[in-house]
């Protein structure tokens, strides 16, 4: 028997499966994603903002590079920290990670150590 000589036969497969169906695990999968990585991550974010824009002179803060010092004076792009007496920096707004004795606000990476 030569093959052919055999009849083909296509095998139908049915009905397709609604697209919504088959979009549904991906959905769940961007829904979990963003549940769980983007709204904590822009949770944070936003407490950082609003504690940088709340800096004020005579505050007690730490810098995220952990330098103690007194807010002496505030602009839009940075803040002048009192770390001695008569010693004064200048430090990028974004550098200040939180009030002394309290939990920083600003999250430190620890990708790039020694």
């Amino acid at each position: 028997m030569d093959v052919t000589s055999l009849p083909i036969v296509f095998a139908q497969a049915g009905p397709s499966p609604n697209i919504w169906v088959q979009l549904f695990p991906f959905a769940m999968m961007l829904v979990i994603f963003y549940l769980l990585v983007l709204m904590p991550s822009r949770k944070r974010q936003k407490k950082v903002q609003e504690f940088q824009a709340s800096l004020k002179v005579g505050d007690r803060v730490i810098t995220t590079g952990g330098i103690y010092g007194q807010v002496t004076r505030v602009t839009d792009a940075s803040v002048q920290l009192r770390v001695a007496d008569k010693v004064n920096i200048e430090v990028a707004r974004a550098a200040v990670g939180g009030y002394q004795g309290q939990e920083p606000v600003v999250q430190q990476d620890n990708a790039g150590g020694m």
